[in-house]
């Protein structure tokens, strides 16, 4: 389909459109619409916009947005036509060219930041400018963006962004296959802007991605992953990139481009990549004039090095400034910024049992240490939230506190890599609202996180926002509808952080599906609930998700967050829990906040409960604020957490039927959902089987252990199936599953209802889902068959596939209102397929809305 097509569907919200692929920018028909016409503009004026540009692109938009919202088909004109206007009209111009053609006007315009706009409405008639045609085109955004939502009135806004980077990083690879595929930690498909090595042939999803980014403030795209393919730099690839560049630029998004430092060498064919080098410094200076020959505009780089196993300047013992500072004299003529990852660490250097004060999380700080006034002013060191990796809940990174003089950007993770894969609706928004909102204390003055980044607490110029946003070719972007929320909301806390996360959202509920109360209220509560929902099923007390860090990243496996190399450790034994990161007996990291900070990290009584056991390793016996011993609160956490889960799908299904709530995305939502309520329940056992397993503790209610309704599949009458000890251990409900004694055999459990009264049931599958087969399940009551299933999610959840049975492939399905009669037979058919020998965990007979 073509893009005008594509286009033509958004404005017209045709239900054909309702696959995601428009997002917030549906432009859906509002109630009432024809009673407003009279409010509303007659013509679009664009002044000096040539065609192509984001001013031009800007008159386009509202020409679409009227017709689709609000069935007004209105003229499109240019400044210079002697066409006579209308009586309303809606002028988009710069602030220059307004002047231009307006000078008495020029007093009565608020002052603006690049990229800013003034919006001024009066009866119909609408001035929209901006400080540059960007923001000419975020102005016309916004007014859109208030019109779809009903707002039809009169109003002046200045609106201006907090800081001026606000870059998303696609972390794109040239080939599919390999350990990540096409889009590293990405769930919403193949890459939208490469494939086969090369860029794609057909770009239209670029532009429909840049349409997006720029209708919430977004001004650039790296394209690539970090762990950067240095063969991107080959003059044919140089030519690709342009081509991207070309279909964002009309909406103003920049390119930006990560770089392989090893580049010289590997691609160059040098023997060396020394930045001390001339000849080595020569090679990227001619690379940087090359890209810019093909894009001028170009934003800048994104660099990775020495971390991870990449290349960097401490290959030949540089320091992180002489690496940044070797690329940001090669853009800073064009205008280009680099920014250099803080991301930095040496996993095959930690060691917790030969060093009992190693900690991953000190770091950023130790690397950077001593080289605050040695970068170039175009750099800016791009900070990852907390000190590990995107988990659940960190404290912010200390990092931000100690560069005074260089420039930041924070790191955030749209992409849920660590947190549910889009396949757990996790809003997080709330998350980020308080990572934004906290105060360093630096010298002991307010030194909230958002002033550092927008330079007001150092007095810098640049700073700002990143995004991981790993968008694919799935047409709901992400791999999820409700992810798209977290996109959203990044750009719009870019723009305003003093923002508030509610709002954030119903704004995007009421432009995404619908100003419904009903529907407003549902996904509001959905939503806001999920990240504290996730943190309690997964990993709370600040002990990280307990996610399996050593595979792909999903399910649980808190065995494997002891004894790697890579520092993300719980230190968890038989009486005790927690990373010691005090400075008096620990790791030393809680001495790298300021003074006032620093106190508080200091000792357990004042450490918040949330992230005790991040800095401290305490007893499970341990007492927090609430009362409850630690590993009490873990029992309960994860009960609770779990809970609020199952009511997600409850909740999603009272909207059937509502306004904006199509049949398809309803679907696309319900299978989801139903699918994270079943997840939850494997996340809250398997996390409290093994700290029960470990501690020894009981659970106080008795709950963890005991699971009056299951039925454990080992324990049924096998025939072609055999148990299969599952690893870890607490994957499974009682250590153990079944699976076909063969590839090629035919299973079948059976088991005599004889503990129960006649009655309908839910009945409960838990089986495990692997990416190397398909099996297919079949489930009987009396020789009735219930339901029948196929093992086939690594298609339509577009979590991290995986190929063992575990925390990460184990999942439920779940038959409402079976009739049971006392006595019946149950029995289970598993056909395996490939290397799946559909493998099964437990049955559960189930009193109509009860969970086990």
């Amino acid at each position: 389909m073509r893009f005008s097509s594509l286009l033509l569907l958004a404005a017209a919200g045709l239900a054909a459109a309702e696959d995601g692929l428009n997002a917030w920018l549906r432009y859906a028909r509002i109630q009432g619409a024809k009673g407003f016409h009279n409010k509303l503009p007659s013509a679009i004026v664009t002044l000096n916009a040539t065609e192509g540009s984001p001013v031009y692109t800007a008159g386009k938009e509202l020409v679409q947005g009227l017709d689709g919202i609000f069935g007004k088909q209105v003229k499109h004109l240019d400044g210079s036509s002697r066409q006579k206007q209308p009586a309303t009209v809606a002028i988009v111009a710069t602030v220059n060219a307004y002047v231009d053609a307006n000078p008495a006007a020029a007093k009565r315009i608020p002052q603006l930041a690049d990229d800013g706009f003034y919006l001024d409405v009066s009866n119909g008639n609408v001035l929209i400018l901006g400080q540059n045609e960007r923001g000419a085109l975020y102005g016309a955004f916004h007014y859109l963006n208030l019109l779809a939502q009903g707002k039809v009135s009169n109003y002046k806004i200045t609106s201006n962004p907090d800081a001026p980077i606000r870059w998303v990083n696609q972390w794109d690879n040239m080939q599919d296959g390999g350990t990540h595929g096409s889009v590293e930690r990405g769930y919403g498909g193949k890459s939208i802007f490469f494939w086969d090595g090369k860029v794609r042939d057909d770009l239209t999803r670029v532009r429909l991605y840049a349409r997006l980014l720029a209708s919430i403030g977004i001004n650039a795209v790296v394209v690539n992953n970090v762990n950067a393919d240095p063969n991107l730099l080959k003059p044919e690839n140089m030519d690709g990139l342009a081509r991207i560049a070309n279909e964002m630029r009309p909406y103003g998004v920049q390119l930006g481009l990560a770089l392989n430092f090893a580049s010289p060498q590997t691609l160059g064919g040098l023997d060396t990549f020394d930045p001390f080098e001339q000849k080595v410094v020569d090679w990227w200076q001619n690379i940087a004039d090359e890209l810019y020959k093909r894009i001028p505009d170009m934003a800048g780089y994104l660099v990775k090095a020495n971390s991870e196993g990449q290349p960097g300047p401490m290959t030949y013992n540089r320091t992180l400034a002489d690496g940044a500072n070797m690329f940001a004299r090669t853009v800073k003529k064009y205008g280009g910024v680099v920014l250099f990852r803080a991301f930095v660490y040496n996993h095959q250097t930690l060691n917790q049992d030969k060093d009992w004060k190693a900690d991953r999380a000190n770091a950023a700080v130790q690397y950077f240490d001593g080289l605050d006034e040695k970068f170039e002013d175009n750099v800016v060191i791009q900070i990852k939230y907390g000190p590990i990796d995107f988990q659940v809940r960190e404290p912010v990174s200390p990092l931000f506190s100690h560069l005074r003089k260089t420039a930041t950007a924070i790191e955030l993770q749209i992409t849920q890599e660590y947190l549910g894969q889009q396949a757990h609706l996790v809003y997080l928004a709330p998350m980020w609202k308080e990572i934004l909102d906290f105060d360093f204390r630096v010298d002991g003055k307010r030194s909230v996180v958002t002033d550092i980044l927008n330079g007001k607490r150092f007095n810098r110029k640049l700073g700002g926002y990143a995004g991981v946003a790993n968008v694919g070719t799935n047409t709901t972007w992400l791999g999820s509808h409700l992810a798209m929320s977290n996109l959203y909301a990044f750009g719009k806390l870019a723009w305003n952080p003093s923002q508030t996360p509610v709002s954030i959202l119903q704004e995007w509920i009421k432009l995404t599906f619908s100003d419904d109360p009903k529907v407003l209220d549902v996904i509001t509560k959905m939503s806001m609930a999920s990240w504290p929902a996730y943190e309690n099923y997964s990993g709370n007390l600040g002990i990280q998700t307990l996610t399996d860090i050593l595979n792909g990243h999903y399910g649980p496996n808190p065995a494997s967050q002891d004894g790697n190399p890579w520092g993300q450790w719980t230190r968890a034994d038989a009486d005790s829990i927690g990373m010691d990161r005090t400075v008096w007996n620990g790791t030393g990291f809680a001495g790298q906040y300021p003074p006032e900070v620093a106190a508080k990290y200091e000792k357990p009584e004042t450490t918040p409960d949330n992230l005790l056991l991040w800095f401290h390793h305490v007893p499970y016996t341990y007492r927090l604020k609430s009362g409850k011993t630690v590993i009490q609160h873990f029992y309960d956490a994860h009960y609770e957490g779990s809970a609020t889960a199952q009511t997600f799908p409850k909740l999603w299904e009272s909207l059937k039927g509502r306004r904006g709530i199509d049949q398809e995305r309803y679907e696309h939502v319900l299978f989801r959902l139903v699918y994270q309520a079943g997840h939850s329940l494997v996340w809250r056992d398997s996390i409290n089987n093994f700290y029960f397993n470990k501690s020894g503790i009981p659970d106080a209610k008795g709950r963890v252990g005991n699971y009056r309704y299951r039925i454990e599949a080992e324990k049924m009458d096998l025939k072609g199936y055999r148990p299969y000890d599952v690893h870890p251990f607490e994957s499974a409900s009682g250590t153990k599953c079944i699976v076909t004694e063969t590839n090629s055999t035919v299973g079948v459990a059976s088991t005599v209802l004889s503990n129960i009264k006649t009655g309908r049931y839910d009945v409960a599958v838990n089986y495990y889902d692997l990416a190397i087969g398909n099996s297919t399940w079949e489930l009987f009551i009396d020789n009735q068959r219930v339901g029948k299933w196929k093992g086939d999610l690594e298609y339509t959840l577009g979590k991290a596939p995986t190929l063992y049975i575990d925390g990460q492939t184990a999942t439920r399905i779940t038959f409402k209102g079976v009739k049971v009669k006392k006595g019946s037979v149950l029995k289970i058919v598993g056909t395996p397929d490939g290397q799946e020998p559909a493998p099964v965990d437990y049955v559960s007979i189930l009193p109509e809305g009860i969970v086990d």
